[in-house]
C-alpha cells in the first residue's frame, strides 16, 4: 500500500514560485550590447519629486535625483535592434520611464511595442538597484537592450 500525505498550499505555492524564478533567470539570458548617449544633465532646477532635493541625491541614496537616457541593443534571429530608455529618478526610485524602438523588422515592431506598453508597470515606483527585467508583456529579447540601458545609466547617475 502506497501512503501519501497532503502538501500544505504554502509549500506548493513556494516550490511553485521557485520554479517560475528559475524561469525567468535563464529567459533573461541573451546577448546585448548598449552605447550610452545621456542626454540630460541631473535636473538642477527643479525635484523629480517632492521627496527630494533638486540634483543632489538623498541621504544615502547612491544616485544623483534627475533625468537619464541610454540607448540598449539586442540581438534578434533576424536583425540587431535598438531601443532608448530615459527614466527620472528620485532618491534611487524610478518615477517615470520612456522608451522608444526603432524596429527594422516587422517582428521586432511588434514585441517591442508590448514591452513598451508594459514596462511602466514594471518599473515605476521601484528602486533602481532592484530591477532587472526578463519578459515583459511577452517580449523577452527587448529586456536585454532595456537592462542594458539602465546599467549605462546607473554609471551616469552614480552619487
Amino acid at each position: 500500500m502506497i501512503r501519501t500525505t497532503a502538501v500544505p498550499r504554502s509549500v506548493r505555492a513556494g516550490a511553485a514560485a521557485a520554479s517560475v524564478l528559475g524561469m525567468v533567470a535563464l529567459a533573461g539570458c541573451s546577448a546585448t550590447t548598449s552605447d550610452a548617449t545621456p542626454t540630460a544633465a541631473p535636473d538642477k532646477t527643479s525635484a523629480p519629486s517632492s521627496t527630494g532635493a533638486a540634483g543632489s541625491s538623498a541621504s544615502g541614496a547612491a544616485y544623483k535625483n534627475g533625468t537619464y537616457s541610454a540607448d540598449g541593443s539586442y540581438s534578434t534571429p533576424e536583425s540587431v535592434e535598438k531601443i532608448s530608455v530615459t527614466v527620472t529618478l528620485a532618491n534611487d526610485v524610478i518615477t517615470k520611464v520612456e522608451v522608444k524602438g526603432t524596429p527594422t523588422k516587422r517582428e521586432s515592431q511588434q514585441y517591442q511595442g508590448q514591452f513598451i506598453g508594459g514596462i511602466s508597470s514594471e518599473v515605476v515606483g521601484k528602486k533602481i538597484d532592484e530591477i532587472s527585467v526578463s519578459r515583459v508583456a511577452g517580449s523577452s529579447l527587448t529586456s536585454g537592450g532595456f537592462n542594458k540601458a539602465i546599467d549605462e545609466i546607473k554609471v551616469e547617475a552614480k552619487a
